[in-house]
């Protein structure tokens, strides 16, 4: 029986037969976010620096449409085309290869270009290399025989002879010209995973490529991860065949067993591995999250991170014997991050950066090769956000920070010995967020702006006085058009929740505001330690959808609360330790009682809530937890029973489920369905690899169990973020419009 109200929506969603209407500009519709180009903005650039301040790019190609030619720039802004389309026509071809990435030699006559790609979970990781010499022409394929797009983690040798790459769970090297390649490991299976990851890795210590050419590229280090062992899930796809199609891989659930993971160096001619002797069991009691070469051909460095993911030690292991010894031990209560930001080495190598909350703020600090001091770089009650560039011959630091304001983001500058005090680089008179991608020098950055509800802007500056040197993308159009909407200026705020803790949010009023008139307020929430919505940046499709809802009438919030990644400090991040879904969705509650004691003309009787992943889930606890509170909610992709998501993620905040049944049960809303009042929709993607459809079934049995009301859309083999297919951003947003238009009546009331 097909439900009444999809059925409408569907029925809705159909074209119509009368003349189109012109579009209002004032006015948003679902059309006009999902099915047409009015909010499209300019094309962005992907750049590679290169050394001096000049940088590479794609362009289109003049003589092959839909081609694109690889070009440098110089910091002047005058262009050489450096490969032509026309020269990466393979024998027997019409149309040049379509390049989907791409790497050059330092002395740039080699190319090495990625294309064909496809998807691995999120990203597009495998497919076909080629090789071009400039100084030559030629254009060889790597791989032999292989499969088409089967070849992963191409990567040239330092010398620019060889190519190394992943094919099949194997790593080999290659002639540059291509050849007969030489394979440096041969036991990879399916089980057996050489230089990349397995699925728990990848998604939550963002570890794909996973091998590095020595400095001197005598010599490869990899990770090996054996998944033997790790229980499998299995996703069921009912639409690609007459029969259903299993895809059954290696997931560990909390308390469960994880892969084998361990570190070897092969010689690059070929020859037996030699494993670093680090300590422990990775299966059950540690991680290897991060592993680089220690700025020479002869020692590695490696951070090992035990279960619980509250201590990491960082490892120097020799090359040649295995051998580790301990450079830096970091500790916490509650969790340590596993940051990017560490590990350059600094003082011709008898120091390397590391980032620590050590004294209650994230700094910088640096660490000697000895293991004997650790020196701090940046001090103030304020957050290093992230770590830009390390300017040794000038002896300073570019680094992200907001000491006023966590909803922003600036850049400082300050000495590389830790004295003095940090500078801004960011103009006092750009106010908002602010992103930087500097050239190896330091003298140039690409700079993004943006604020809130405005369209980014992006620039070529110079550093460190900000001056524009080129603009890449104005956005001016854009820029236009959403100026044109009908919209009330939006508000930063903070809550009250009590015991001294306020809350930043955001608040968009309804288009046609009369503050003597109550209005309905849905808000937006996320709330896990993986994510800050309260920003003062662009928001994309997303905050235009949100728009929409203001002009039918609606006044939209947002709130960040404690455990957020906010740059407030360690406690407030790490206050919810072993307390998700308990804390956050107190601070949600409390400050949502807040605001409609503050704002008299936000209707207490209309009150809503939506998110997605953790949005969901905190969705799931502000309806089952406070159902007086809220009267409607959208979840999204929800994780209902914590119990059900993967180790390295959930135990990092929660610790282990054997140790802590009890935080697991009440963190997690399936335990409160019961509390359920108001109206509940719940949406998954039956192919959520991720956050498994299964939660979402089991929460339906519970409700269904507990007799309570509830509507559930199911998108068949979608994954997380729900938009694979023709038409399915339309379809949800739809959905979700309709299902809010229906349950949380618009409009102002006297």
């Amino acid at each position: 029986m097909f439900p009444r109200s999809l059925l409408l929506l569907f029925l809705l969603a159909a074209p119509a037969a009368a003349q189109p209407q012109p579009i209002d500009p004032a006015a948003l519709t679902l059309d006009r976010l999902f099915a047409s180009d009015d909010f499209r903005g300019d094309p962005v650039p992907s750049m590679k620096w290169l050394d001096g301040g000049a940088y590479t790019i794609l362009q289109p190609s003049k003589a092959h449409k839909g081609a694109s030619d690889i070009a440098r720039v110089d910091a002047a802004g005058k262009a050489e085309v450096l490969v032509a389309a026309e020269k990466l026509i393979p024998p027997g071809a019409k149309e040049p290869l379509a390049v989907h990435g791409y790497d050059l030699s330092k002395d740039l006559d080699l190319v090495l270009i990625f294309t064909n790609s496809v998807k691995v979970w999120r990203q597009n990781t495998r497919g076909d290399y080629w090789t071009f010499r400039r100084s030559t022409g030629k254009l060889a394929k790597l791989g032999g025989d292989a499969k088409p797009s089967t070849l992963m983690f191409a990567k040239m040798s330092p010398d620019g002879t060889r190519v190394g790459y992943v094919r099949d769970n194997n790593i080999y090297a290659e002639p540059a010209a291509g050849g007969a390649a030489t394979p440096l490991t041969a036991d990879g299976t399916e089980q057996v995973i050489n230089g990349t990851f397995d699925w728990v890795y990848e998604e939550e210590f963002y570890c794909r490529d996973g091998w590095r050419w020595s400095p001197d590229g005598k010599s490869v280090a990899y990770w090996q991860l054996d998944t033997r062992g790790v229980k499998a899930f299995t996703m069921i796809d009912n639409t690609t065949a007459v029969y259903p199609v299993l895809k059954t891989f290696a997931y560990p659930k909390t308390g469960e067993r994880n892969s084998a993971c361990r570190v070897g160096v092969a010689p690059a001619a070929g020859g037996p591995t030699k494993w670093l002797d680090v300590p422990g069991d990775t299966r059950t009691d540690f991680y290897i999250p991060r592993m680089e070469w220690a700025g020479n051909a002869t020692e590695l460095v490696v951070q090992r991170v035990n279960r619980l993911q509250n201590a990491v030690d960082v490892l120097l292991a020799d090359a040649r014997t295995g051998q580790v010894r301990a450079l830096l031990t970091e500790r916490d209560g509650a969790w340590v991050d596993v940051h990017d930001d560490a590990g350059e080495w600094v003082e011709k190598g008898a120091a390397f950066t590391w980032v620590s909350e050590r004294d209650g703020w994230r700094h910088l600090y640096l660490a000697s090769r000895d293991g004997k001091s650790v020196r701090k770089v940046t001090s103030g009650e304020f957050d290093v956000i992230r770590v830009l560039h390390i300017d040794e011959k000038a002896g300073s630091v570019y680094f992200l920070a907001s000491p006023e304001n966590p909803t922003q983001h600036y850049l400082y500058k300050c000495a590389l010995d830790g004295t003095g005090a940090p500078v801004r680089g960011t103009p006092a008179d750009q106010p908002g967020w602010h992103d930087y991608d500097l050239a190896p020098g330091g003298a140039l950055a690409v700079h993004t702006y943006s604020t809130f509800g405005k369209p980014p802007r992006v620039e070529l500056i110079s550093l460190p006085d900000h001056k524009v040197v080129r603009v890449f993308a104005a956005n001016d159009k854009l820029r236009e058009t959403v100026a044109k909407l009908k919209q009330t200026p939006p508000e930063f705020f903070r809550a009250d929740v009590g015991g001294g803790v306020k809350l930043d949010g955001w608040l968009m009023k309804p288009a046609n505001f009369d503050p003597a008139k109550k209005y309905p307020v849905l808000f937006h929430v996320y709330g896990e330690p993986a994510g800050q919505l309260v920003t003062d940046r662009w928001g994309g499709r997303q905050h235009l959808w949100h728009l929409m809802l203001t002009q039918q009438g609606y006044a939209v919030a947002c709130v960040d609360n404690r455990g957020t990644p906010c740059p407030r400090g360690r406690d407030w991040r790490k206050s919810v330790y072993r307390k998700i879904g308990v804390t956050a969705s107190a601070d949600q509650a409390a400050a949502v009682r807040d605001l409609l004691k503050q704002r008299p003309y936000l209707d207490g009787a209309r009150v809503g809530v939506w998110g997605w992943s953790g949005g969901g889930s905190m969705t799931l606890n502000q309806m089952f937890r406070h159902p007086d509170l809220y009267r409607t909610g959208m979840s999204v992709a929800p994780v209902p029973d914590m119990r059900l998501y993967d180790t390295i993620y959930q135990e990092r905040y929660m610790g282990l489920p054997q140790d802590n049944a009890e935080d697991y049960k009440q963190g997690s809303p399936i335990t409160h369905a019961a509390g359920l009042k108001g109206n509940l929709l719940i949406v998954h993607g039956t192919g959520d690899d991720n956050v498994h459809y299964q939660g979402t079934e089991k929460l339906a049995d519970k409700l269904i169990e507990l007799n309570k009301p509830f509507a559930m859309m199911a998108y068949p083999n979608r994954s997380h973020s729900i938009n694979e297919g023709k038409n399915t951003s339309r379809h949800l947003y739809g959905l979700l419009t309709k299902y809010l238009n229906d349950n949380l009546p618009a409009g102002p009331k006297p």
